[in-house]
């Protein structure tokens, strides 16, 4: 008989970087879940994560993998043109499902995925892995503290320079982009801040007009910028790439103050500054272990048998951001 509430057992489907070097370091660190199985349909990159691992079930097939009756929750690091059959195929299987961003490729994508995973009452929960950082919470604390007064404008920028010309990223059959691989990122940050001056329920605050302009090479944008405005006032403004120098910093700047989040979806150690008047201060952001903390919450709510805490409210709203971004550019 298994011991009462043991760890969620977990399969990943595809042996991706960010699997590997992120998601799999964390299962293994945390104290509520199993690394079980790996999906790949190369063999030696089965046979590299045994050997970096440890002794996992392997399997060259995904449809395999969520067969197995041991595997409670899978992990979805494949191209984004995958997510939504992968998703709906685990579901249907009675797995726990954790897909990387974007969840879809728009928002009817991410409405299929939601309802299979409802109609099989298994758990979906978008990768947004910031959202469990300390540097997070720090600036949720610095809105509701009312510093910055009201809030009038929200900048983000997640931009990187792409060396890998073979890179999936660049590819439009498998949704590549910019947009859809870190500017989703600004674009989720804009909402929470939106959410959050509101005193609005996550995912709530919609943008009433957005614009855009892309930079398209080989049928993907690598780069973007994007504008969103709001009946309350707020405007933000949004920015990604794959052709700059690495950049990813924010800024709120309300009537009396001015908050800058550098770093904003890393987990690294820093600050937040406050800027209010003469007054400049700084705020420490501690070292966070945002791919366990993701992993031990979206665990605890299967055993819970409850929502994650990054929820999906939050995520139909930043596919139907993007989709309306994309539409307008």
């Amino acid at each position: 008989m298994n011991p009462p509430n043991p760890k969620v057992r977990w399969g990943v489907l595809g042996y991706a970087r960010i699997a590997r070097e992120s998601l799999i370091p964390a299962l293994l660190r945390s104290t509520n879940s199993e690394f079980c199985a790996i999906a790949s349909r190369d063999p030696g990159k089965l046979l590299e994560c045994r050997g970096r691992f440890g002794e996992v079930r392997g399997y060259r097939g995904y449809a395999e993998l969520i067969k197995d009756p041991d595997i409670e929750a899978v992990y979805i690091p494949l191209p984004n043109s995958m997510h939504r059959e992968w998703a709906v195929r685990a579901a249907e299987q009675g797995k726990h499902v954790l897909c990387e961003k974007p969840l879809g490729l728009n928002a009817g994508e991410c409405q299929t995925m939601i309802a299979a995973c409802e109609s099989n009452r298994v758990n979906l929960m978008e990768a947004f892995m910031y959202r469990y950082t300390h540097r997070t919470r720090q600036v949720l604390d610095v809105l509701r503290s009312g510093v910055l007064g009201e809030v009038k404008f929200v900048g983000s920028t997640f931009r990187f320079l792409l060396s890998n010309p073979a890179s999936i990223k660049l590819k439009p059959e498998l949704g590549g982009g910019s947009l859809y691989d870190v500017g989703c990122y600004p674009v989720n940050f804009t909402g929470l801040v939106a959410d959050a001056v509101a005193g609005a329920r996550p995912g709530e605050t919609r943008p009433s007009s957005v614009a855009a302009g892309f930079v398209r090479e080989g049928g993907v944008d690598v780069s973007f910028s994007g504008v969103l405005t709001y009946s309350s006032g707020l405007i933000a403004s949004l920015n990604s790439g794959f052709n700059a120098h690495p950049f990813v910093h924010s800024e709120i700047i309300g009537t009396q103050g001015v908050l800058e989040v550098s770093d904003t979806f890393f987990g690294n150690a820093g600050v937040l500054t406050v800027v209010a008047g003469d007054k400049r201060t700084e705020i420490p952001v501690v070292e966070s272990d945002r791919y366990r903390a993701e992993v031990e919450d979206f665990a605890d709510a299967v055993r819970g048998r409850r929502p994650p805490l990054f929820g999906l409210a939050e995520t139909v709203r930043n596919a139907e951001t993007i989709d309306r971004l994309l539409a307008a550019g």
